[in-house]
């Protein structure tokens, strides 16, 4: 576990400084933060998603996917371009803010959009890219045509995710206020499987998600293309690591100067239809 510091600060200066995140990645030692585990111990943990084709999957001994390349790229930069030992560790939408507040994981790349509520609980770096939530319906379907087509529809309500609110709900937490029937599901994986199965009129939700989906099913469904919110994927980190924070914000910078994060992004979506290829870092959030 990574030691408490108590500066004069009190309270406050705790929770920056107080951060246990030894997420079982070995290397020894105890650290403040997670940049200092990475560049003391060499080691880090990571928590991804293991069921999003083309974001995090797991078929093998490690995950691949787009968030996979860049949290490897994104550590590599936090330890100044030395290797470093990464232990995946699952990341399921329903306990990201547990594994980081539990010390399982010491980082999460997981289609982790950052809100106003999350905020309270994580301490978020980046983002790293900006997708916008979709909508995707069997590739025969001819009745819904737009998010708006949605009302009175069967709709995903996957495990710890709030995408289904930005239809059924009116801002400022949501989008559309649409009624809709929402079906419960654990994962988006097993969103995907009921419309599959003609249990759900569509699965809603970011497109870079959608679109590894659509790949993976080779044609059987179709992304409607009609765009309606800016979801900023986040560097999730537990709360008060604001200099882990502002170190990845810089390592995200570097990436997209170099070409690196364009190059990872185009290696699993460049093919992909109706998405746009990102051109520059995305404008941070901030730490505080």
């Amino acid at each position: 576990m990574y030691k408490r510091r108590i500066g004069a600060g009190g309270a406050v200066a705790a929770l920056a400084l107080g951060i246990a995140a030894c997420g079982g990645g070995g290397g020894g030692g105890s650290y403040s933060t997670v940049v200092d585990k990475v560049t003391g111990a060499s080691a880090i943990v990571v928590g991804t998603k293991w069921d999003q084709p083309s974001l995090g999957l797991k078929t093998g001994a490690d995950p691949v996917g787009y968030d996979v390349d860049m949290a490897k790229a994104i550590v590599k930069e936090l330890a100044g371009g030395k290797d470093v030992k990464i232990t995946w560790k699952e990341a399921p939408s329903k306990n990201r803010e547990a594994l980081l507040q539990n010390g399982t994981v010491d980082i999460i790349f997981a289609t982790y959009s950052i809100t106003e509520e999350r905020k309270g609980k994580v301490t978020f770096g980046g983002p790293y890219i900006v997708a916008h939530q979709d909508t995707m319906v069997r590739a025969d379907d001819t009745a819904l045509a737009k998010a708006t087509d949605l009302k009175d529809k069967r709709i995903c309500q996957a495990a710890g995710s709030n995408s289904y609110k930005r239809i059924t709900d009116p801002p400022p937490d949501g989008k559309l206020g649409l009624p809709a029937k929402l079906v419960g599901a654990s994962n988006y994986s097993e969103c995907v499987q009921k419309l599959s199965g003609s249990n759900l009129d569509a699965v809603t939700t970011d497109d870079l998600i959608l679109a590894g989906f659509a790949k993976q099913a080779g044609g059987n469904f179709k992304i409607l293309g009609d765009p309606f919110t800016d979801e900023k994927y986040g560097i999730g980190l537990k709360k008060g690591d604001t200099k882990t924070c502002e170190a990845v914000n810089k390592a995200v910078a570097a990436l997209y100067q170099k070409g690196e994060a364009q190059k990872i992004w185009t290696t699993w979506f460049g093919d992909a239809k109706g998405l746009t290829a990102p051109t520059a870092a995305p404008p941070v959030e901030g730490c505080a």
